[in-house]
């Protein structure tokens, strides 16, 4: 990844589900390992998650963000990209199906393409950003109080702000919409 800012508007997301057949899941998981390591060297890589079936399921989720759509399109037009999807083939029920997304909304769309009413989508993201939003200005405190320019209002603001991006965005979103998976799929359809 480059040292460059990253453009938030610019950051792209590609979302591959792979229905694993029948007895090649150890197998899967081995090609599934090169797979991630494969797209973490690619340039402007910026995090892959892997969500792994509920119990005894057989479909995996793999999300990767890029800094650009250009990067990622070249990851996807790759020979190295090409070459482990031929390989992997022989082990899935229904193919490769990667979707390109360029904003927030891969957070809650991992789940057989249905997504959540918007309501749910709120409730999800107030638990998460609330109590970063408590806690992380109180964690940036010492540092404020020992770099005063650091803390006047707009300097503060902005770390507190990033500060949350980034950890929603990298950390606690993708682990919520696991954990509530089972409750933003109730209802079936919108």
């Amino acid at each position: 990844m480059s040292t460059d800012a990253i453009d938030l508007n610019s950051v792209v997301t590609l979302v591959i589900q792979h229905k694993v057949r029948s007895g090649t899941l150890g197998q899967y998981e081995g090609w599934l390992r090169r797979a991630v390591k494969a797209a973490r060297h690619q340039p402007g890589h910026l995090g892959v998650n892997v969500i792994r079936p509920d119990g005894g399921g057989d479909t995996f989720t793999t999300v990767v963000r890029f800094a650009q759509a250009s990067q990622l399109q070249a990851w996807i037009d790759s020979a190295e990209r090409a070459a482990l999807i031929a390989e992997v083939q022989p082990l899935l029920e229904e193919g490769d199906h990667p979707l390109v997304y360029n904003d927030a909304e891969f957070w809650f769309t991992p789940f057989n393409s249905y997504q959540p009413p918007r309501w749910k989508q709120a409730c999800i993201t107030f638990l998460v950003i609330l109590p970063l939003a408590l806690l992380v200005p109180l964690l940036w405190q010492p540092l404020f109080k020992l770099q005063p320019w650091l803390g006047g209002y707009v300097a503060s603001n902005v770390v507190i702000t990033a500060s949350i991006v980034l950890l929603v965005v990298y950390l606690f979103m993708p682990a919520a919409t696991r954990l509530f998976s089972g409750w933003l799929r109730a209802g079936g359809t919108q």
